[in-house]
């Protein structure tokens, strides 16, 4: 079923005109009958009260126009006063059969007649009238209290009417900033007078806008060194093949340079499908439930980079009884790996790896980082030590993130740390 359109605006126009109808339904119906009891308790009142006044005769110039009189006599004599006839136009005899207890009232065509009476030694004295009285109560009393209401309800339509136009006008201004996300000659000119949720919602979309803003100039950026990493190797390799096609070098002095470089391309290849990888799998939210011993995997890949800096000092100090960790084989030795991969460009004389205290610590003696790109550090691309970048940190970040571990870095007196934790 397809929805109504309707503007807010509109919407709560309406809300505030059930609210007045519900108002006067409530005063013009309900709020009478549930006055009903407090009427009749008074209409009882106003007729006894000339009851206990009055002597045994009725004297039509002190009593009240509206109310008629009856007296019943010890000799069974019946007066009544002289508009008894116009108040209730019933025989005496038909009156004193209704009239069943001290007072009450009854109904006749109609219409609700109240009485009160009195006994005495000698008289018994009876005052009826009808609901004309208690009708001229809720006259006086809904006159009374209508004109305020009605002036209440009228200012506070006009209040909510100044605040929903502007709501709108605020939720127009959020559609608009919406709309105009990907404009940077977009100018924001509107105003906000209280800091409310939508004044927040206004800044969370502003700061959002410069996210997207961010992570397209980086999208760029990375872009470009990607393009750029990829091709100087793609670049030597065109080169050499060329170079050999016009026998400028000997196939024995190219095809090492050519593997080598092929070599550096592969890597870039599978770190930006690891890359991929790891974030689909953050994507899908799941955390490795695996377990693994990080020893045996520490042993293999020193054994493995000592070939390729055989100059320093390579040291795995473990102080603790345990070094099982959250995780697969494969993405600690790729963590691993990549770490000692940064340390050999850099490192002067020693890399030492340290498990202490549930933290893993990877240091090397080699250069301090830049503080301006420390906080970037494990960003993809991000130019590192030396104008460097890559894809190695990001993914040793990622893969910690993975694990619910966290890995932060730390420039020492001399050397760098990176400590997994």
């Amino acid at each position: 079923m397809k929805p109504l359109k309707e503007t807010v605006y509109r919407q709560l126009l309406t809300i505030a005109f059930l609210i007045i109808l519900i108002i006067a339904i409530f005063l013009g119906i309900l709020l009478p009958k549930m006055l009903l009891p407090a009427y009749e308790k008074s209409i009882y009142e106003y007729l006894r009260q000339p009851l206990d006044l009055i002597d045994y005769e009725i004297n039509e110039s002190e009593l009240e126009t509206e109310v008629a009189y009856l007296y019943m006599k010890e000799n069974s004599k019946i007066v009544s006063s002289e508009n008894l006839s116009q108040i209730i136009p019933l025989e005496t005899k038909q009156i004193l059969e209704k009239i069943t207890d001290s007072y009450g009232k009854f109904k006749y065509r109609g219409i609700t007649y109240y009485y009160n009476t009195v006994d005495t030694t000698y008289v018994t004295k009876i005052a009826l009238t009808n609901d004309s009285y208690i009708k001229n109560m809720r006259k006086d009393i809904l006159y009374n209290i209508f004109p305020i209401i009605f002036i209440v309800l009228i200012l506070i339509v006009g209040l909510l009417v100044g605040w929903a136009r502007r709501l709108v006008l605020k939720i127009e201004h959020l559609k608009e900033k919406i709309d105009n996300l990907d404009n940077e000659n977009y100018v924001d000119h509107y105003h906000y007078y209280m800091d409310d949720e939508l004044k927040v919602l206004s800044d969370a979309i502003d700061q959002m806008k410069q996210n997207l803003k961010e992570q397209e100039e980086y999208k760029n950026t990375m872009y470009q060194n990607i393009s750029h990493d990829f091709k100087t190797p793609i670049t030597v390799i065109k080169s050499y093949l060329e170079a050999l096609e016009d026998h400028m070098v000997e196939v024995e002095e190219a095809y090492p340079i050519i593997k080598e470089q092929v070599g550096k391309l592969e890597t870039k290849v599978h770190s930006l499908l690891y890359l991929n990888k790891l974030n689909y799998i953050k994507d899908l939210k799941v955390q490795p439930e695996k377990k693994v011993d990080l020893k045996p995997i520490l042993n293999t890949s020193f054994e493995k980079f000592k070939y390729h800096r055989p100059d320093i000092t390579w040291k795995i100090q473990i102080y603790d009884k345990t070094t099982i960790y959250r995780g697969s084989e494969d993405m600690w030795e790729a963590i691993i790996d990549n770490l000692l991969n940064n340390f050999i460009r850099y490192a002067k004389s020693v890399i030492r790896i340290t498990i202490k205290n549930h933290k893993i610590t990877f240091y090397n003696d080699g250069p301090n980082f830049d503080p301006n790109v420390l906080n970037d550090i494990f960003t993809p691309y991000k130019k590192g030590i030396n104008g460097q970048f890559g894809l190695g940190l990001s993914i040793v970040k990622q893969t910690i993130s993975l694990f619910g571990y966290e890995i932060t870095v730390k420039n020492e007196r001399k050397g760098v740390s990176f400590m997994i934790k």
